[in-house]
């Protein structure tokens, strides 16, 4: 049971470290892209599927389209997703120049930070009400003791705690991240 605690309660973490991961910061990284979906072939495929995404330098990015066919859908995508990138066409090669980000930008990148942090404890704490009422349950069935319970209660709540000081700890790492200039 406590297993199977910690087991989703990591998967709420991770979850979290992936959202992060798509928040722009100011510096070029090829995880920004991954969560663009290009109109390919008459489907929506991740763009690492089309090309190769490098970041040759600290400002720029750039995509390697391996089907010339795919260019144009690929650089809508870039240019319609959320992340107010500007991509240009160079042949086969798309540039994505990461523009600096101003203060109020940071802010609001942060706050959108700070909104996933709270769904990933909102989410952990999903996990640890499942948890208990499943442990009540085992108890109100006789199929553990009133001390087991307890103690087994005990360890879901500080289970619980180490998780929301992980988030509150990648919350503040990524804060500091964003706001670095």
């Amino acid at each position: 049971m406590l297993e199977e605690t910690r087991r989703k309660m990591l998967a709420c973490f991770e979850n979290l470290l992936k959202d992060f991961v798509g928040l722009r910061t100011g510096r070029a990284s090829a995880i920004i892209l991954d969560n663009i979906l290009v109109e390919a072939y008459g489907n929506r495929v991740p763009i690492q599927q089309v090309g190769t995404v490098n970041a040759p330098e600290a400002r720029l990015l750039t995509v390697q389209i391996w089907d010339s066919s795919l260019i144009k859908p690929t650089e809508q995508a870039i240019r319609n997703s959320s992340l107010g990138l500007n991509p240009i066409v160079d042949g086969q090669l798309i540039r994505i120049n990461i523009p600096d980000l101003s203060e109020e930008r940071r802010k609001e990148i942060c706050k959108s930070a700070g909104k996933y942090a709270e769904q990933a404890k909102i989410s952990i704490r999903n996990v640890r009400r499942e948890q208990m009422d499943e442990v009540k349950k085992q108890e109100k069935n006789g199929d553990i003791t009133e001390d087991q319970q307890k103690k087994m209660l005990d360890e879901i709540q500080k289970i619980t705690d180490e998780f929301t000081k992980k988030i509150d700890a990648a919350l503040s790492g990524k804060e500091k991240e964003i706001m670095k200039v």
